[in-house]
């Protein structure tokens, strides 16, 4: 599909760290957030080097780049994902995606006493959360899909949990500990019968495997650019235009109006009304240059090589005893990300150990508390596996689980 060895000559990094650490950088945290390639990086360097300035305001030489450069990544974007470039709002990242869209969905709903919000038991903090205050300021009841003894989402109840009374349904497509991959269009499916707008947080999932937002079926989705060879404090918020052209903007400034008075203003069509102030222009394009290497990749060979690493990391931490997986066995489900548990040691200990070995994992909550204490548990190690990452990698990863056994023995 591609040469793994080839690719990771594109992340500075692994060379930097072999530099200065001595030693093979094994990197299976990226599903916290990704490395990137030079050419992200190079991509911004030009702008801030070479045509620094503000977007849709200056009329010279370097501001008429500046904004060509970002409405062309819009169009990058929208394309990468099966939609239209109007239907394209850049935000802050996922969590900045999921508070503006819950503000600005709760003035445009209209709610009734003993309205629903459904969501899931997997749900990262930063969708959660946002739901949460929501319906506290409403009064709405909020509902959840809980989770099967395989980790995966349990979809017996659909019937009974989205009903007349829903309004809205937000779900994760990934989930960022058990890697196990949602049936969004089942659960759109059944959503759309009741009018329920249908929330993607495909954060987890974006860059990892193709994604079309028409086949999906949701109202909205968002993402961040970190977890897909993208800088930090970028992120994505899709809207389907039907939704989109009624609903009012929650995030208020300059750069997002048609006229302003003293008492009263306009604000401009979508996607600009959502886009107030001057936005991090350097990550859009940053973002940009990322969608484009990942296409040069292609995101179906993304998935398939990730499947293969899925597999094999299952089938050789299964041998090791002590050792229990929480995590989608079916590799074609899962993103890509292995959970687990060492009998009597700490995942944070487990993460030490591992780090004293080069090899990079995460060991907590993940942000995913609810779904710990469904597990009944305080926290897994989660390794995740990426285009840069070997099946040599996940022997590494064994070889540090059975000296971090042997470290705790008594």
């Amino acid at each position: 599909m591609f040469d793994v060895n080839k690719i990771k000559e594109g992340f500075p990094i692994f060379e930097n760290y072999r530099k200065e650490a001595g030693g093979e950088l094994v990197f299976l945290d990226s599903a916290a957030s990704s490395q990137t390639p030079k050419q992200v990086v190079e991509a911004m360097d030009d702008y801030y080097f070479k045509y620094r300035s503000n977007i849709h305001r200056g009329g010279y030489k370097i501001g008429e780049q500046a904004t060509n450069s970002y409405e062309e990544a819009r169009e990058v974007v929208a394309k990468f994902i099966n939609a239209e470039t109007n239907e394209v709002i850049f935000t802050g990242g996922a969590t900045a995606s999921s508070n503006m869209l819950c503000y600005a969905l709760e003035e445009n709903i209209k709610w009734q006493a003993g309205d629903e919000v459904v969501t899931t038991i997997f749900e990262h903090h930063s969708n959660l959360l946002p739901l949460q205050e929501m319906a506290k300021r409403k009064g709405l009841k909020l509902r959840h899909f809980e989770m099967t003894p395989d980790f995966n989402i349990d979809y017996g109840n659909i019937d009974a949990l989205i009903n007349e009374h829903t309004k809205i349904v937000s779900v994760t497509l990934a989930s960022n500990v058990t890697g196990a991959i949602t049936d969004v269009k089942k659960i759109t499916e059944e959503a759309h019968k009741y009018g329920a707008i249908v929330i993607v947080d495909a954060t987890t999932a974006m860059g990892h495997m193709p994604i079309d937002v028409k086949d999906l079926g949701c109202d909205f989705l968002f993402f961040s650019g970190h977890k897909m060879c993208g800088p930090t404090g970028i992120g994505v918020l899709y809207g389907r235009k039907e939704v989109l052209v009624s609903m009012p903007p929650s995030f208020f400034g300059g750069g997002m109006v048609d006229d302003v008075g003293m008492e009263k203003s306009t604000y401009s069509s979508a996607p600009f009304r959502f886009e107030a102030g001057t936005p991090n222009i350097a990550g859009v394009i940053g973002l940009s240059e990322a969608v484009k290497y990942l296409e040069s990749i292609g995101a179906e060979n993304i998935k398939k090589h990730t499947e293969k690493l899925t597999e094999y990391a299952i089938k050789k931490l299964s041998a090791i005893g002590g050792v229990k997986l929480i995590c989608e066995k079916d590799a074609s489900k899962n993103i890509g990300i292995v959970s687990f548990t060492v009998e009597g040691i700490h995942p944070h200990d487990v993460g030490e150990i591992l780090n004293r070995n080069h090899v990079a994992i995460r060991g907590g909550h993940h942000c995913a508390q609810p779904l710990m204490k469904a597990l009944g548990i305080g926290a897994v190690s989660r390794a995740s596996f990426y285009i840069y990452n070997t099946e040599s990698d996940i022997d590494k990863l064994a070889e540090g689980i059975e000296k971090a056994k042997q470290a705790f023995s008594l």
